[in-house]
């Protein structure tokens, strides 16, 4: 049996599901598929921690479907605009990772972790496959990736 990991760009798919299709990324129907290619043996969901109820609710479903979320406190700059993104985080957990599996699974549309999957790619011999949504997900992690499956309704609430 294959074993995958699975690493999440929370914000990343939160949005880009929002802005395409004005719906939510279904995480249970997710975790679902792709256990039946597999075992997932390490699944880690990256997001801010802005502290509100509703995203704690999400975060408790996250869990009990068999995420470990790590959470990175939510910046608000002097000039209004925020920060908080997980792009080294996740590169380190890949890049940790990677030679424990045969198949790493990306959720996001990130192109900077392009280089990312051509290295674990190449230097572990691991599949890589990204998940996104078609229209917001760049054309290089796309090309990146050994497979890409776009987002579409099966996996939306």
């Amino acid at each position: 049996m294959k074993k995958i990991a699975v690493f999440v760009d929370v914000q990343n798919i939160y949005y880009t599901c929002r802005q395409a299709y004005r719906r939510q990324f279904n995480y249970r129907k997710f975790w679902q598929q792709l256990s039946g290619q597999g075992e997932i043996v390490f699944a880690n969901a990256y997001a801010i921690n802005r502290g509100d109820e509703q995203q704690q609710k999400f975060q408790s479903a996250l869990k009990h479907i068999g995420f470990n979320v790590k959470l990175k406190p939510y910046i608000q700059r002097s000039d209004g605009s925020a920060k908080g993104d997980w792009d080294v985080g996740i590169t380190l957990d890949v890049i940790e990772l990677a030679p424990q599996v045969d198949i790493v699974v990306l959720l996001s549309g990130d192109g900077d972790f392009d280089m990312l999957l051509n290295k674990v790619g190449k230097d572990y011999r691991v599949h890589t496959r990204v998940y996104g949504v078609q229209s917001l997900t760049a054309n290089s992690l796309i090309e990146a990736a050994d497979s890409y499956c776009a987002i579409t309704d099966p996996l939306l609430l």
